[in-house]
């Protein structure tokens, strides 16, 4: 177990009615962070900010600021949960590392994301295979603090965690969450701009995006539950979204189709 995780005792649970989950749940110790690692986090954010401000969305520029993340220093989770939370009900929890499916989808569906507090070191500035806090706090939570892609995120997570041992229906889901929580973007101002978390914590996954160009489709739900894709590989087709409600009414679409 890392020196940022500390097991919780069944008393300490902050969300007692999780269940697959209640296992890898964990406490964060800021204060363990290291001042390199401190220095990692904001060597991470100043090579994505200036390309970010120029190609995110709004969405996540706000969240951005409305949680508080900083350039200078990992984020305490509490504290961005304290931000959080009275936005949409959503909280940035602690979790040990990936989690089962069923553990995910309980999560999402109780407005937790699970969220891993080790940090890639120096050698891995830009991409790692494991998860770390800069992928799910940088590249994820901000979208969390918008009313409608929260929304979409929980009904993700309540439909999937109807469809337990179903591995067909499941693996098409997972292409709506790949093509839009992780590899999403969207058409702002007569302009692609993104809000993956893939695309938005990898600087260059993102300048792929917007200077080489993969093929930008307009979402398509149908498409998009049938489109297998690669994660080893920049990818060759995006979907983009006209509003996050779009995403939304997919996320319900898709749980009346397969469920």
């Amino acid at each position: 177990m890392s020196i940022h995780q500390k097991q919780l005792t069944p008393a300490q649970l902050k969300n007692r009615q999780l269940v697959a989950a209640r296992p890898y749940l964990i406490e964060q110790d800021w204060a363990a962070y290291t001042p390199e690692q401190h220095a990692t986090w904001s060597e991470l954010v100043r090579r994505c900010m200036p390309q970010l401000r120029q190609y995110a969305c709004q969405e996540y520029l706000d969240g951005f600021q409305q949680i508080g993340l900083r350039e200078d220093s990992i984020p305490d989770l509490a504290a961005v949960s304290a931000k959080l939370q009275p936005r949409t009900g959503w909280n940035s929890t602690p979790v040990s590392g990936y989690l089962p499916a069923a553990a995910f989808f309980e999560m999402l569906a109780a407005r937790r994301f699970p969220t891993t507090t080790t940090l890639r070191d120096r050698s891995s500035l830009e991409y790692t295979p494991e998860p770390d806090i800069f992928h799910d706090v940088f590249g994820h939570v901000p979208m969390h603090a918008h009313p409608v892609f929260a929304d979409f995120l929980y009904e993700y997570g309540r439909v999937c965690g109807s469809m337990a041992g179903r591995t067909d229906d499941l693996t098409r889901m997972g292409r709506l969450f790949w093509f839009t929580v992780e590899f999403g973007v969207i058409r702002q101002d007569g302009r692609t701009k993104v809000y993956g978390s893939g695309l938005i914590s990898s600087h260059g996954e993102c300048s792929y995006v917007v200077e080489r160009g993969p093929e930008i489709r307009d979402f398509n739900l149908d498409q998009v539950l049938e489109h297998e894709f690669s994660i080893s590989e920049m990818q060759p087709v995006l979907y983009a979204v006209e509003s996050f409600q779009q995403i939304y009414e997919a996320a319900q679409e898709a749980g009346r189709r397969l469920g």
